[in-house]
């Protein structure tokens, strides 16, 4: 295969230079220039099949044609299909997808390092690898290293979670479980088992062996007949940022490899109906590593969260061509792997029996799943002239705000005391409908009282003082009665149905004030 040819393109203003320029020539801007591959026109033609009719040289004679498609069809002559998904094997990271896998989709998973990210995918092709064929595409490890990692993840997960542990199954060949290499002389005595129970186990063994392929590879060439030859339904490439096309002379990583290499990708699974879950880096802001075109080649971007010391995770859809964004999947980091969360309410509250003053409680939507959060509030003396504002989980300039009425509108002073404001568990709430739990919080921590704790706020705080209507509160409410809240403060207007609470329509944050927070502290007897 010939090299081909490659030019220096700037992302500004369009300069072409043949070499690499650290300084732009024709907008002078810096570090602009970004290689891509040089296609003549007369070649583009050819292949286009134009040279030898010529563009434009039939539409002034044909005026009087009624015109004939030549590759286009109508949207009608299309045959309907019922579009089939494949459990993954985790209800969280279906629900993230839309309802689970999507035959020949492209999903880009990305996150810090040590996030979990490798761990989920290893983690979803054995659960697919027992029925359909997975190949794994490991271009950071070796296949050592990725049959050790296997070992920890999937073997101990099925020594702990024994659903059959009054059978008292035993696996004695445990490392042959994932093992990829599929040592054909094992004997049959190595096979048998002390249960009856023990052939099943040693069939889907056996079958995640089969179906299970790993190919430890960097060189785009090679990972490309591989996909075309073995023709897996599920293929994973860890990472896309590691792989290199021989043809570009950039190293691995860079804008143009990652192009490249992420559009032959697209290809060849479009045309063999192969489903991609591809891995990509972040940068240090947190965005994905390399061209934004990444995101637009592919069907599906997921974002992994969480803090790596810490025991949860979330996973966050920001694009879906077949389901609903941002919706999350919540899972736990655990010594074998990741564990499904399947109540994260229960994660982001913390215990209602204690009394703390300072604390109110919300019901979040992250895409269609409410998830009821506790928010706690600290209101000190400033230490300095400036006093501080601080937050973890609450947009800081929505605080500035909330802050702002409260002051203007209450008669609060806050303007000389820092204020610390946090969400239970790390949980990023956004949307305005946490507006009014903040303001109580806040309110509370500033007079030392506390909040009932089965009580739940939802409201959008508007700067007039007003407490604005929210979406889905019909969703929200259930989600609370279903964990025992008792009593409900809403937004005055808003008529959701009879779910056994107590409900409390409101229309200024004064009032939602005087509804919540006692005139006098609580005795622990009470």
């Amino acid at each position: 295969m010939p090299k081909q040819k490659t030019k220096y393109v700037c992302t500004e203003c369009g300069y072409e230079s043949p070499q690499f320029l650290g300084k732009c020539p024709g907008c002078n801007t810096w570090n602009s220039l970004k290689e891509e591959i040089e296609q003549s026109t007369t070649n583009a033609l050819q292949r286009l099949g134009l040279t030898d009719i010529g563009i434009g040289s039939q539409a002034s004679e044909g005026d009087d044609s009624s015109g004939q498609p030549r590759a286009s069809f109508l949207l009608s002559q299309i045959s309907d299909q019922t579009l089939s998904r494949m459990p993954s094997g985790f209800e969280e990271l279906d629900r993230v997808l839309g309802g689970g896998i999507v035959p020949g989709s492209l999903v880009l998973i990305g996150g810090e390092p040590g996030i979990g990210k490798s761990t989920l995918l290893l983690q979803v092709a054995n659960q697919l690898s027992s029925r359909c064929r997975v190949l794994y595409v490991s271009a950071e490890e070796s296949g050592q290293q990725v049959k050790l990692r296997s070992q920890r993840l999937i073997v101990n997960f099925n020594e702990v979670s024994e659903e059959d542990k009054d059978n008292e199954v035993e696996v004695e060949d445990k490392d042959n479980f994932l093992n990829v290499e599929m040592d054909e002389d094992l004997s049959a005595n190595e096979n048998q088992e002390k249960n009856g129970n023990s052939e099943s186990i040693e069939d889907s063994a056996t079958n995640s062996q089969e179906n299970l392929f790993l190919l430890p590879e960097t060189d785009l060439e090679v990972i490309l007949r591989e996909l075309e030859s073995l023709k897996p339904y599920l293929a994973v490439i860890d990472s896309i940022q590691t792989i290199y096309f021989a043809s570009l002379t950039s190293a691995p990583g860079s804008v143009a490899q990652v192009r490249e290499c992420t559009s032959a990708l697209m290809q060849v699974a479009k045309r063999e109906n192969i489903t991609l879950l591809i891995v990509g880096h972040v940068t240090k802001d947190g965005a994905l590593a390399g061209p934004r075109v990444l995101e637009h080649l592919v069907d599906t971007v997921l974002y992994f969260e969480g803090d790596r010391f810490a025991s949860h995770r979330l996973l966050r859809s920001m694009k879906n061509r077949f389901g609903a964004t941002h919706e999350i999947g919540v899972f736990e980091m655990v010594a074998n792997g990741l564990k499904e969360i399947l109540n994260p309410s229960e994660l982001f509250l913390g215990s209602r029996d204690e009394y703390s003053s300072g604390t109110s409680t919300v019901v979040s939507m992250e895409g269609t799943r409410p998830i009821v959060v506790e928010i706690q509030a600290l209101v000190s003396p400033a230490s300095h002239g400036s006093p501080r504002r601080s937050t973890t989980g609450i947009d800081s300039s929505r605080l500035q705000q909330i802050l702002a009425v409260l002051e203007k509108r209450v008669g609060i002073p806050l303007s000389k005391l820092d204020t610390y404001v946090a969400t239970v568990g790390g949980l990023s709430v956004e949307e305005p409908a946490a507006d009014l739990g903040v303001a109580i919080a806040v309110v509370a921590s500033f007079r030392d009282r506390v909040v009932d704790p089965r009580t739940v706020l939802l409201g959008e705080v508007g700067l007039g003082g007003q407490v604005r209507p929210v979406s889905q509160l019909e969703l929200r409410l259930r989600e609370a009665a279903k964990l025992g809240f008792k009593k409900a403060i809403i937004p005055k207007g808003q008529q959701p149905p009879d779910l056994g609470m107590r409900i409390l329509p409101i229309a200024k944050v004064i009032d939602a004030i005087i509804a919540s927070i006692p005139a006098q502290p609580p005795t622990m007897g009470n």
